[in-house]
Formats: structure tokens, C-alpha cells, sequence
């Protein structure tokens, strides 16, 4: 039988020279191989199936394939993703079942037995598997299946402190682990836990749309907000007013951090979970996708030693990656970063992270003022709230320090005016102010489904865009919807951004008290590209759909 990297050759994906080193050791094979997959010089999907053709087994691609709920569904989950194995239809009376180890024969006994019948083996790539496992295995059946073993405990036994240590494998904390585990594995942002009259809700928002995931019944209300509460250190005892806390959870070996915050409505008490997730702290500045003059202007401004940068855009824009992402770029051995956060989200290495506690008498004005007096370089505030810590803000940002933070306005321009509103003198808002970004998340189009099409030209005037109809109608994409894509046409977000320089002009205006209109005006004329015509260059390029740019931009 041929050797792995002998096939490979064959195929012409490894040099010829590569025949040197296949000593026919088969451990040593697939060290050879593995390194090479890790160079680059052959991918994870042609080693699998070069390997499906040594073993004389079918090569499935997981994205493409049509897999079989119903096949799925025949064997209980925690069997597939204690093998790592998924069952994607029916050969005859066989059982086709995509595995990444072939010579698994314990999971081939196991799932034989789960089904009663006959199973034939198909190769598939690890990380395809392990995607299409989050996809069809889902949590929602154990989900329905606990809720209802919670309802017949609590309907069989008698009341219990719901302060009292619950064992591991208890109902109730089963639930809320599936919860939770099932958010991440969807790459939910947040988890809304909604008491309704009857039942209650569970809510994901995914791409920043929200989907319904699961109703519970009513019973079980009390008992999964409790364990909420112990797991977030909230008192469990206060339910007349809202609180917030922090949780850590382990997935997958990644420590993910959630963000909890009580609310009481006339149902109970809903509790929202936002989930933070370290990895989008290690984005590089081209992963922002600030495009062309956008990225130009925005480098040049955090690469200043002093001056102020906003980023402004509501809740849940993106505004935090930014800044971190920035701060990763300015950050170095020689410069001292201090950050004043309400809360801190993101723990990151090598800068040192300050939690506001108004309890305590820490706010952000008199945290600024401490940290003025830390010898810093560069200061991130969370968010300016009030013209005190505007007023200490600007103060640092004209006596030799780089501040950046955010500010909730619908566009940049509009972020002069907002701190002139806020008592702050027009003549140093002008002075301070180096650059605002404002930004919104579009959800991103789907690689492997969207779709190119002709849009009506004479409708894309009307829509702003900036768009030449002397050009004719453009060639655009749309969302379709795939397996990868679980049918929402939509993987991933994308930001669209508006960056305005604050040049000698702008900052006229702002000393004469000018409008955010006629700011905007001005900063168009000399080249601003608004948030609508940043969509529109997304589109262009196949990142977004002309309907996502509606739904996030004015």
C-alpha cells in the first residue's frame, strides 16, 4: 500500500524531492506530513483525502454534502461527539458515517449498536466534522428533554432553598451549562433568558440578529435565574431591582468570559448574558476592513503620540474591538497604556486595566485623575459620560497623551456637537479632537453561497450610495443560504465605518458652535466617505448585501 506522502506526490501536491524523506515508517509518514500541513505547502483537506484513497474509503466534503437529518437523528449525540463521527444518510441498508479516524473501530461497534444496522465509513476533514457537528448535533433536544426532567423533580419533591450547592448533574444545572455551551458553539453574542406568561424564552443573537432557540416551561423559571445568579455572584435574594455580574465558563479548553445583567419585568426577571470572547481582542488593524482613504486617515491619527480619537455607534457596533484592536497596535514595551472601563470586557497582556466601582467612590472622572498621575502614554476610556470626564479627557489629550474612547452618536460629525452639549468649551473640543470614527456591523455574505445579480440601476440612485447610473446596473451579491451558513445566507460580521479628520475647518466650525449638518457638509466636500457609501464599497466587493447596508445604516 502506498504511503501517504507518496500519494500526495502523485497528486502533485508535494515536490518530487519529497520521496527522499518517505522512509515507509508510517509514524514517520505522518510526522512528514503534519509538518507540512503546518508550513502551508498542503492543506488539512487534501491530507484527508489522500488518506481516504490509501484506506480505499469515499472522501466527503461537509460543506457541500447534503447530509441527512433523519440519519442524524438515529444516533444519541453525545455518542457522535464523544468519536467525533456524523452519520450523513443511508447506502442501501448501510449507515454512511463521515469520520476524521477511519481506523476507529470502537466508534464503528458503538454506533452500530446505537442504530441496529450495518455502517460504512466515510473519510471527512477534522475541522469540517467538528463544524457539521455543531450544526446537526445540536443541544436543543437535551434541552426540551431536562426542562421536562426539571418540571417532574420539582412537581415530585418539596421546596429547596435555591441557595443550597446543586450537584453537578443536577437538572437544573445541566440546563444551564446546554444554554450557555450551545450560545458558543452557535458564535452567539448574547444569550436573552425572557419570562413570558406561560414559558420561558431563550433568545441567541447571532450576526446581531436575534433567533429564538427554545421555550422552557414556566415551572423551571425560578431555578435556572437562580443558578444564573450564584454562577454570576448577583444576590439571588434581590429581585426588585436590576443587578450585573461576571461569569467565566470553560469551552473547548478556551476560558470564555459572559457578562450578566438582571432585569425585573412584570413575568420575572430576565437575564441577558453578553459573551466575550477573547479572540477578537487579536485582531490586526486590516481585519477592521477600514478601506483605502478610511484606513489611511485612521493610521495616521493613532499613530500620533497625543490628540483624542473617538469612536462612536450604539450598543453593540463593534466600538470595544476597535479600540482594543487599535491598542494592540500602539501597544509596545516603552509606552505605558493604562485603560478605565466600565466593565472591563477584555484582559489583555501587557496593559494595565482599570474596573470603575461608583460604590467605592471609583468613577471615571476620578479614575482619570489617578491615572493622569501614572505617567501614561496612552489612555482608553470605556465611555464619556458627563462633562467631567469629557472636560479631564480633552485636558490629557492636549497635555501630550493619546486617549481614545467612544461616545453614542449615529454619525462622526455629530460627535463635535455632542461634547460642545456637554459644556465643554467649543474652542478645545476643537483643539483635542484628532479623528472620530463612527461605525455599525453589517452581517458578512457567505463565501460559499452568495450569489452575483444585476440590481436595478435607477432604484440604486434613490438609495444614496453615491452610486454613478452613467455606470449602468452593477454586479452585486445576495444571500442565498447553505449548510455552512445554517440557510441564513450570512457568516460572520463585516464593520462599515465613517473616519473624519478634524482638519483647521472643522475645527472653525466647531469653535463658531456650527451645526453636526453642516460639519458633515464640509467634511464631505473634503473627502469624508459616509457610513452609507462605506456599505456600498462593501457591497461592491462581495463582503455584504445591499439589504444588510438598509438595515444598519439611516
Amino acid at each position: 500500500m502506498a504511503s501517504l506522502s507518496e500519494i500526495l506526490i502523485i497528486r502533485g501536491l508535494m515536490p518530487i524531492q519529497s520521496l527522499d524523506q518517505v522512509t515507509g515508517d508510517p509514524a514517520q509518514d505522518d510526522q512528514h506530513v503534519r509538518e507540512l500541513i503546518e508550513t502551508g505547502v498542503v492543506t488539512e483537506s487534501q491530507v484527508a483525502s489522500a488518506r481516504a484513497a490509501q484506506l480505499g474509503l469515499p472522501f466527503v466534503d461537509l460543506t457541500e454534502y447534503p447530509v441527512d437529518r433523519a440519519a442524524v437523528a438515529l444516533v444519541p449525540g453525545p455518542v457522535l461527539r464523544r468519536y467525533n463521527v456524523l452519520p450523513i444518510g443511508r447506502d442501501g441498508d448501510r449507515l454512511l458515517l463521515a469520520m476524521s479516524d477511519p481506523s476507529n473501530v470502537l466508534a464503528i461497534d458503538d454506533v452500530r449498536a446505537a442504530v441496529r444496522m450495518q455502517v460504512r465509513p466515510v473519510m471527512a476533514e477534522r475541522s469540517d466534522l467538528a463544524a457539521a457537528l455543531d450544526r446537526f448535533v445540536r443541544s436543543d433536544g437535551e434541552l426540551d428533554e431536562l426542562s421536562t426532567a426539571i418540571v417532574e423533580e420539582s412537581s415530585n419533591s418539596t421546596d429547596v432553598a435555591v441557595n443550597e450547592p446543586a450537584e453537578d448533574d443536577a437538572p437544573i444545572v445541566r440546563f444551564v451549562n446546554l444554554l450557555i455551551s450551545q450560545a458558543i458553539q452557535d458564535h452567539a453574542s448574547d444569550i436573552h433568558i425572557e419570562p413570558a406568561e406561560n414559558d420561558l424564552n431563550v433568545r441567541y443573537r447571532i450576526d446581531g440578529v436575534l433567533h429564538e432557540m427554545n421555550r422552557a416551561p414556566k415551572n423551571i423559571q425560578n431555578g435556572v435565574i437562580s443558578r444564573l445568579k450564584i454562577m454570576s455572584d448577583i444576590d439571588i435574594a434581590e429581585r426588585r431591582k436590576p443587578q450585573d455580574g461576571r461569569m467565566s465558563v470553560m469551552h473547548s479548553g478556551r476560558r470564555i468570559d459572559l457578562r450578566v445583567a438582571t432585569l425585573p419585568t412584570v413575568y420575572g426577571e430576565k437575564v441577558v448574558m453578553r459573551i466575550l470572547d477573547n479572540s477578537s481582542t487579536g485582531l490586526g488593524m486590516e481585519q477592521l476592513r477600514l478601506l483605502g482613504r478610511n484606513a489611511e486617515v485612521y493610521r495616521k491619527s493613532y499613530t500620533k503620540p497625543y490628540g483624542m480619537i473617538l469612536v462612536t455607534g450604539p450598543t453593540g457596533s463593534g466600538k470595544s474591538t476597535t479600540l482594543y484592536t487599535t491598542l494592540n497596535a500602539v501597544s509596545r514595551p516603552e509606552i505605558n497604556v493604562i485603560t478605565v472601563e466600565d466593565p472591563v470586557e477584555y484582559r489583555l497582556a501587557g496593559i494595565n486595566q482599570v474596573q470603575v466601582n461608583p460604590k467605592a467612590g471609583l468613577t471615571f472622572a476620578s479614575a482619570l485623575r489617578s491615572i493622569l498621575r501614572s505617567d501614561p502614554d496612552v489612555v482608553l476610556i470605556g465611555e464619556i459620560r458627563d462633562h467631567e470626564t469629557a472636560q479631564i479627557a480633552i485636558e490629557a489629550s492636549l497635555t501630550g497623551h493619546l486617549v481614545l474612547s467612544t461616545l453614542h452618536t449615529n454619525d462622526a460629525p455629530s460627535a463635535v456637537t455632542r461634547l460642545i452639549e456637554m459644556d465643554i468649551e467649543p474652542f478645545l473640543v476643537g483643539s483635542a479632537l484628532d479623528c472620530i470614527v463612527a461605525q455599525r456591523l453589517a452581517r458578512r455574505l457567505c463565501d460559499r453561497c452568495k450569489e452575483p445579480y444585476q440590481h436595478d440601476a435607477a432604484e440604486l440612485e434613490h438609495m444614496r450610495f453615491g452610486f454613478n447610473p452613467m455606470l449602468g446596473a452593477p454586479t452585486v451579491y445576495r444571500a442565498v443560504g447553505c449548510p455552512a451558513c445554517s440557510k441564513t445566507g450570512y457568516r460572520g460580521r463585516i464593520g462599515l465605518h465613517e473616519v473624519m479628520p478634524v482638519t483647521e475647518e472643522i475645527e472653525r466650525l466647531a469653535v463658531s458652535r456650527a451645526s453636526a449638518a453642516e460639519i458633515a457638509r464640509v467634511a464631505q466636500q473634503q473627502g469624508m466617505i459616509t457610513l452609507r457609501q462605506d456599505g456600498w464599497a462593501k457591497v461592491q466587493l462581495g463582503l455584504t448585501s445591499i439589504e444588510e447596508i438598509l438595515r444598519v445604516v439611516a
